[in-house]
């Protein structure tokens, strides 16, 4: 692969992980992504490529709508008519509306079928035109806007008071985090969802491996199950601090301030339904950490 040409993918690297995470909801997901374009753009004719911002966006995003369509769990409603939008915002209500939702975004966005959701995180939090985001999802300009539309519409919906609440989440973390310390599993088990998922990164399942002499936890790609999940975090932690992770309440390795390990919790109600490790250095690095005092 050509020198300069890495050099410009991984200019936009940041761009589209942050894209990819509120496309997906995942960080593991997001960054196998961002390496699938990454191995489309390796495989193509990048001489005849004229814009190559333009090209991932439009490649990229197609890969997250085949991960979203793939493990969809409801059918996407039918698309009526180009129907004339009822709701006439602006650029500035929708920014407004996209930085005001914070950590609760990626919970409301879970409710959105693929092609609204990639519609409106295109559209409303990255500023991608109708006329690109139509060539995406193989709409008309008008579709692709009407399905941001009724993805804000839905959003602007949901009642207020029932947003995750951070601190809640944050408690639900920190016991978390000493149930795992002191290993005590049945704890850690009335904390996770019965279908939990245990997802890490590459290196940290390579890490975990090289260091089993040295008390690391048995990780595998994925985990399914509380009762695996527990098993495989009880007795861990101990290094672990409580963080802000994208805004949500998580937990970071921080040795000397610098964080080397991820851990994204995923709270839903009073339980865990799914933990990320992310441990590779570039990802690890484009996410916003904030170190919290428990």
């Amino acid at each position: 692969m050509d020198d300069d040409l890495a050099t410009q993918f991984e200019a936009n690297r940041r761009r589209l992980q942050s894209v990819a995470y509120r496309m997906l909801g995942s960080i593991t997901e997001a960054e196998d992504a961002v390496q699938e374009t990454w191995m489309r753009l390796d495989r193509s004719d990048a001489e005849r490529i004229e814009n190559l911002g333009g090209w991932l966006t439009t490649g990229f995003s197609r890969v997250c709508l085949g991960v979203l369509r793939a493990r969809r769990t409801r059918p996407e409603e039918p698309m009526p008519g180009d129907e004339p939008d009822p709701v006439q915002s602006g650029p500035e209500d929708e920014a407004v509306l996209a930085d005001t939702l914070g950590p609760a975004l990626l919970m409301v966005l879970d409710t959105l079928g693929p092609a609204e959701r990639l519609a409106f995180v295109l559209h409303d939090l990255f500023a991608v035109p109708f006329e690109d985001i139509a060539r995406i999802v193989d709409r008309t300009p008008a579709a692709a806007r009407q399905l941001a539309s009724r993805a804000r519409r839905r959003i602007q919906g949901i009642d207020e008071a029932h947003p995750r609440d951070r601190q809640r989440q944050q408690e639900i973390v920190e016991a978390f985090l000493a149930a795992s310390r002191r290993g005590e599993l049945e704890t850690l088990i009335s904390l996770l969802d019965p279908d939990a998922v245990l997802r890490a990164d590459q290196a940290a399942v390579r890490s975990a491996a090289a260091n089993q002499d040295r008390g690391a936890p048995r990780l595998a790609p994925e985990l399914r199950g509380r009762q695996a999940v527990a098993n495989a975090l009880s007795g861990q932690a101990a290094a672990a601090q409580v963080a802000l992770i994208d805004g949500l309440p998580g937990a970071v390795w921080a040795p000397g301030g610098r964080p080397r390990a991820i851990f994204a919790f995923r709270v839903v109600g009073d339980v865990i339904t799914e933990i990320e490790i992310v441990t590779e250095p570039a990802v690890v690095k484009a996410l916003q950490v904030e170190l919290l005092t428990s």
